[in-house]
């Protein structure tokens, strides 16, 4: 009897002993698990920064071209309306010439408060001629002819053919000019 106790005692501690490496087992299992989550979680979050830092820089993107776009949705109106103030302006040099009674001189001034007006509404949208004394700027001025000059330096403007104008800096026609050789 007392071997089967002492049976019994050995095989109780055994079991014992299989049951704490068990739980150690299930601890460094738990433990194991418990790190692939925390690094899991990590990368999910990573993830979602990141893509919470995309949504954000496309959407203070999408309001710069917005607002690109409305600034210059009048952009292909201006442009039509560059060969109106180029007709005004030969209507104008063609009418100083012309000598007359009340009636033409009351027409030249109608003509000139017309066109007047249209530049101030042109300048109200941001509409400006390019500046074209001084030096050529290729960004501004497209060269058609190269002429000698004794009163201008060399590249320098001499005779400008077509005014060119901006539209809140940005180029909508380049000035057409005549520079010293």
């Amino acid at each position: 009897m007392e071997k089967e106790k002492n049976e019994e005692l050995e095989k109780s501690e055994e079991m014992e002993r299989e049951e704490e490496q068990m739980e150690e087992s299930d601890g460094e299992a738990e433990s194991d698990e418990m790190e692939d989550c925390r690094k899991e979680l990590e990368t999910y979050k990573d993830k979602y920064i990141r893509a919470h830092a995309e949504f954000d820089n496309m959407k203070k993107r999408l309001e710069r071209d917005k607002a690109t776009a409305v600034s210059f949705a009048n952009e292909t109106f201006a442009k039509d309306l560059l060969s109106v103030i180029d007709s005004f302006e030969s209507a104008l040099l063609s009418m100083e010439q012309i000598e007359g009674d009340e009636a033409v001189e009351k027409i030249k001034e109608g003509l000139k408060l017309t066109y007047e007006q249209l530049v101030k509404v042109l300048k109200k949208h941001g509409v400006e001629e390019v500046a074209h004394e001084g030096v050529f700027d290729p960004n501004f001025h497209q060269v058609v002819h190269q002429v000698d000059s004794d009163e201008h330096e060399s590249g320098e403007i001499v005779n400008v053919l077509q005014k060119g104008y901006l539209m809140r800096e940005r180029l909508l026609r380049p000035a057409i000019v005549a520079t010293k050789k």
